[in-house]
């Protein structure tokens, strides 16, 4: 799943994204700068916004069941996030990720896609449903800019 370069990076120029992230860190402490965009082969819907502003504190699987919500993933699949073309650990910290995957302009860049993988159609389960299991509903404090 890769792209060969992210579509808000050709549509802004690098000093503009480097001093939008600079200002963003600044006005946001403890938040960082995030570009969420859709692989080019990939079939599931777009997210509403590619920004988001994110807080350090949430691990990336509670981002990626953040995301995963606002595209409306169906109950059969599963969406997949990588950055720099690897699935990082559901178990880091944002703020771990971003210091370790930001790219120089001082966005951190994530593609996804979706895969089938949870054995369900159209919200009726064809294995048992204790194997079919779903994440509990939750809210993030994100700001999505």
């Amino acid at each position: 799943m890769s792209r060969s370069q992210s579509n808000f990076k050709q549509q802004h120029e690098f000093e503009k994204r480097k001093t939008e992230s600079k200002r963003i860190k600044e006005k946001y402490p403890g938040r960082f700068p995030v570009i969420v965009e859709k692989a080019d082969r990939s079939d599931v819907s777009n997210t509403d916004k590619k920004k988001y502003l994110v807080p350090g504190e949430i691990t990336f699987g509670q981002f990626v069941h953040f995301i995963s919500k606002s595209i409306n993933m169906s109950g059969e699949k599963a969406i997949f996030m990588f950055v720099d073309n690897a699935l990082p650990p559901t178990g880091i910290l944002m703020s771990q990720l971003y210091e370790d995957a930001k790219d120089e302009d001082g966005f951190l860049y994530f593609v996804y896609g979706a895969e089938n993988t949870f054995g369900c159609q159209n919200m009726q389960c064809i294995v048992p449903p204790t194997r079919c299991l779903r994440l509990p509903n939750c809210t993030y404090n994100m700001i999505v800019f």
